[in-house]
């Protein structure tokens, strides 16, 4: 068997993505996402311009080689396009793997860990009651673990809260728009909202937290310290965790369970993380850190040190990548939580897909390969539209992260 074609499909319906789409001479062809949220057509171009035609009349069989190819063989390792590029290439050859066994991708990973995978919605609202009515309604759809955010007072606007509850989607402009933030009056609202979620839905519901890199290790130290009554599930990305040593300050503070990753790209950024146990929940995802064939090294290294998976996954990421996280949750011995914001009914009818959400659960589909693929067709109805993330500043004016 041997790769002939390497398309890059660009297409925006209601949010941009990229897809790769790896054809061979036996008729089989492999999908894969890689979309980088705000720089789209970077990562097009590396593929389009040069890593496809590297691909032309190798073996797809040789996922392995092919990813060394891609890494080893380039100076400029590592970074999230270069990682995106790769993963994409490497999920759409895992599924080239699967379809040519007739088998779902999770059975050739090693079959199922679990039946089911438990995942988390997306709550938020403008002030506390609001946000506690959002999470009402997660727990109607069946979720049985929700992340809630919500507005803090003072702030025009706060991560995470918006009109759109459903389908979230932050990156919202044709030039980055600016928000304001304040860590005094973040600090000092969120473990309201939390005690009221706590009073309102019981102890059973996991609740999750997202900071979004904003507090300094000390900061965040405090905000675990004060949520430790609430049991949350996890507290994510409270630092920027580039320096991943101020993570050892927050392990000093607080028992409040610690998750990041999700802009980590290989297991250079997190191997300090786990090595010392200083997190609880690894967030890398398959289309940001390698694909499938990196991702489980990272999981196989986090599972020596009990920590578990939580793979990124909002609406930022396609179908695509759902669909190969689910096939990889199902088997990863060391699974912790799925994250899984809905795509709009145009996302989805272009990428159809075979993933059922019951009782709370992902399952992922038996259907050959990771059963996601692209309407090229539909896709070309909706052309790329630039839109960038917020950016964030201080009241001062300083810059801060976003």
């Amino acid at each position: 068997m041997k790769i002939t074609d390497v398309k890059v499909i660009v297409t925006s319906p209601g949010r941009n993505f990229v897809t790769v789409k790896i054809v061979t001479d036996e008729g089989l062809h492999g999908i894969g996402d890689a979309t980088l949220n705000g720089r789209e057509l970077a990562v097009a171009s590396y593929l389009q311009d040069h890593l496809a035609p590297c691909l032309i009349g190798r073996d797809p069989m040789q996922s392995e080689d092919i990813w060394q190819y891609l890494y080893r063989g380039a100076y400029w390792r590592r970074g999230p396009v270069t990682m995106t590029a790769i993963a994409a290439i490497d999920v759409a050859l895992w599924d080239i793997k699967a379809k040519a066994a007739g088998l779902p991708l999770y059975q050739l990973l090693g079959g199922r860990s679990r039946s089911g995978v438990m995942v988390y919605g997306h709550a938020n609202g403008s002030d506390i009651s609001e946000a506690c009515d959002e999470v009402q309604k997660y727990v109607e759809l069946g979720y049985r673990a929700v992340r809630a955010q919500c507005g803090v007072p003072g702030l025009d606007s706060t991560y995470g809260v918006s009109g759109d509850k459903m389908y979230y989607e932050p990156a919202d402009s044709d030039l980055p728009s600016e928000n304001t933030w304040s860590t005094s009056k973040y600090l000092n609202h969120v473990p309201s909202l939390f005690a009221e979620l706590r009073d309102r839905f019981g102890e059973d519901l996991h609740l999750l937290h997202d900071v979004h890199h904003r507090l300094t290790p000390i900061e965040a130290g405090r905000l675990g310290r004060s949520l430790e009554p609430f049991k949350l599930f996890w507290l994510e990305d409270a630092v920027v965790a580039e320096n991943q040593e101020g993570f050892r300050l927050i392990r000093s503070n607080t028992v409040t369970p610690l998750a990041v990753g999700e802009v980590f790209n290989s297991i250079w950024d997190c191997k300090t993380l786990i090595e010392e146990q200083l997190i609880d929940y690894i967030r890398a995802t398959v289309v940001h850190a390698g694909g499938i064939t990196h991702l489980r090294r990272i999981a196989d290294f986090a599972s020596l040190y009990n920590v578990r998976t939580g793979c990124h996954g909002a609406t930022d990421l396609s179908p695509v990548t759902m669909g190969a996280a689910l096939h990889f949750d199902t088997w990863v011995p060391n699974f912790g939580i799925q994250e899984y914001m809905r795509h709009t009914p145009e996302t989805d009818n272009v990428f159809p897909h075979d993933y059922q959400f019951r009782d709370g659960y992902l399952h992922a589909g038996e259907t050959p390969g990771h059963g996601v693929d692209i309407d090229e067709e539909l896709a070309r109805q909706y052309p790329y539209q630039r839109a960038y993330l917020p950016v964030n500043r201080l009241s001062d004016g300083t810059m801060w992260n976003w």
